[in-house]
């Protein structure tokens, strides 16, 4: 989320480019961890499997096509809704912690 408004901010382009680019950065960082985990034997490998291909399943059904047929207005208005939420939940946890 951070990446895409900095990447719009900073780059000047489409919500639609930098989700894209965003997405870029994240696998690449996420390889990156894996390797880490991997090498120190930290993957319980039955849960990664289940989980990886919940995500593969989830990213074609209603990530990847619904962007695509959506386009950026579709994307803006997904990210201002998803920050919206963080927003209330963030200020909703503080509130309970402080009564």
């Amino acid at each position: 989320m951070f990446l895409i408004m900095g990447f719009t901010a900073v780059f000047t382009q489409s919500f639609l480019q930098s989700a894209a680019m965003a997405k870029v950065i994240n696998t690449a960082t996420n390889t990156g961890a894996l390797v880490v985990f991997i090498a120190g034997g930290f993957v319980e490998w039955k849960l990664a499997l289940v989980l990886a291909a919940a995500n593969v399943v989830g990213a074609q059904l209603g990530g990847a096509r619904t962007v695509l047929s959506g386009g950026s207005k579709l994307v803006r208005i997904a990210l201002l809704v998803l920050v919206v939420v963080l927003c209330l939940r963030l200020g909703w946890q503080e509130l309970l912690t402080r009564s």
